[in-house]
């Protein structure tokens, strides 16, 4: 479980083939900030740009980790299969502080950057997300884009796909890759967890009344 609270930039510097088939993932070596695995052990949940992965191999002190990725998270997601900047978040903790949303690190779609451009001191993104998980967003309520917990400011609704409008400060602009965004960029998206589970209980009455 995460919180969307972006807690330092990777950089993935290696991918290798775990195989030659096309149903071979890869294995990503990604180099942190200095210090920023303290504390990290072998079999560790990580987030990467949104998607949770687990830790195979560290050196703290060369400040690096390896992940395996399956053919079938790759083919899921958004920016893991190449060298290039990340999103990094290590797993909560039971007495961390809460400060973004829950997150659970499991990547529900890929959007498309259909609008990035500055308004004011901030920056507009505008996300074109899969028509499937459009009834899943809503005006204030939290999304996960490439692992950054982030709040809706408007949807907007299209036969083929949902658009949400988000305000980007200057500080998530510098403290995650998403300053890097561009129209036409891939992202990863998580809807709220909450949302996940309402839907749920609606679609088989178990919101109903007695």
């Amino acid at each position: 479980m995460f919180t969307g609270i972006i807690t330092g930039l990777g950089r993935i510097t290696r991918v290798e083939a775990l195989g030659t088939g096309a149903s071979h993932g890869r294995r990503l070596t990604i180099a942190t900030p200095p210090g920023w695995l303290e504390g990290v052990q072998l079999g560790d949940s990580i987030a990467l740009n949104g998607a949770c992965m687990t830790v195979t191999a560290f050196d703290q002190a060369a400040g690096w980790f390896t992940v395996d990725i399956s053919a079938e998270s790759l083919a899921r997601t958004a920016g893991l299969d190449a060298e290039g900047a990340v999103n990094l978040e290590q797993a909560l903790r039971a007495n961390d502080r809460l400060g973004g949303h829950l997150v659970s690190g499991h990547v529900d779609g890929i959007g498309t950057v259909s609008h990035f451009a500055p308004v004011g001191e901030s920056w507009e993104l505008r996300i074109a997300a899969p028509r499937e998980i459009g009834r899943f967003l809503a005006y204030k309520g939290s999304i996960t884009i490439n692992g950054v917990s982030l709040t809706v400011n408007r949807v907007s609704d299209a036969p083929d796909h949902t658009e949400v409008s988000i305000n980007l400060i200057p500080h998530t602009l510098e403290h995650t890759t998403l300053g890097q965004l561009a129209a036409g960029s891939r992202v990863n998206l998580e809807i709220d967890l909450i949302a996940r589970y309402v839907e749920r209980m609606l679609a088989t009455g178990a919101l109903a009344k007695p």
